[in-house]
């Protein structure tokens, strides 16, 4: 079963995060700073890592670029675990590579969920199959993104969405459907983080992000 390393400073959230974790067979680890997770990555990796932003000392935010830029953790699948629900803050943690965030207060089973989507994900691909369109190409095989050329680093979520949208070229994606294909799961009301994660796809793409189009109040399309 996978490993999941929680870090977290508020012991009611780290009691629900581990009991439901362990709840459905999960190997949980628990730490409440920076120091005592470092300590243990040291030791051992992680499937999947839930971090929290506002840590004592050093924060979520610092600790997630410091993963980022490691090459033995630059992949660690990380799901963002903030009370703080500013767009300015999201963005901040997509962009410097997390996968997913979750916004306290949350529910178990949006949690749950989320964890188990990624993990479910966290797997080679077996087809040697090469997505292009224009400017964009998808090494499935490799995991590899190039734009005019150049390798652009993506998320796991951004990947995913880039792949989606270039499976479906000229058609219109709802924001539903994108969140049970790409999040395996669908929250009411939840569809913002399909948008957030849309914004930082767009931005790293470049130039090549405006042929992602917005279609108001349905969703979004490739073109």
């Amino acid at each position: 079963m996978a490993l999941i390393y929680i870090v977290e400073d508020d012991k009611n959230i780290q009691e629900i995060e581990s009991y439901a974790l362990k709840g459905s067979g999960y190997d949980v680890r628990v730490f409440g700073d920076a120091p005592s997770f470092d300590a243990a990555m040291k030791e051992i990796l992680p499937d999947l890592l839930l971090l929290d932003i506002m840590l004592p000392g050093e924060d979520g935010l610092s600790i997630l670029k410091r993963l980022r830029a490691n090459a033995s953790t630059k992949a660690l699948p990380i799901i963002m675990v903030t009370a703080k629900s500013t767009e300015i803050d999201t963005v901040k943690g997509l962009d410097q590579g997390a996968d997913d965030y979750i916004t306290k207060p949350f529910g178990v089973m949006e949690l749950m969920s989320r964890v188990k989507a990624i993990l479910r994900r966290i797997k080679p691909m077996s087809d040697d199959v090469v997505l292009k369109y224009k400017t964009i190409v998808l090494d499935q095989e490799r995991r590899v993104c190039l734009v005019d050329g150049q390798s652009v680093e993506l998320t796991y979520k951004e990947y995913e969405l880039l792949r989606m949208f270039l499976s479906n070229v000229g058609i219109v994606l709802t924001r539903d459907v994108i969140m049970e294909t790409v999040w395996d799961t669908l929250f009411a009301g939840e569809t913002r983080t399909v948008d957030m994660h849309i914004k930082t796809l767009r931005k790293k793409l470049g130039e090549s992000g405006s042929m992602i189009v917005t279609v108001r109040n349905v969703g979004y399309k490739f073109e």
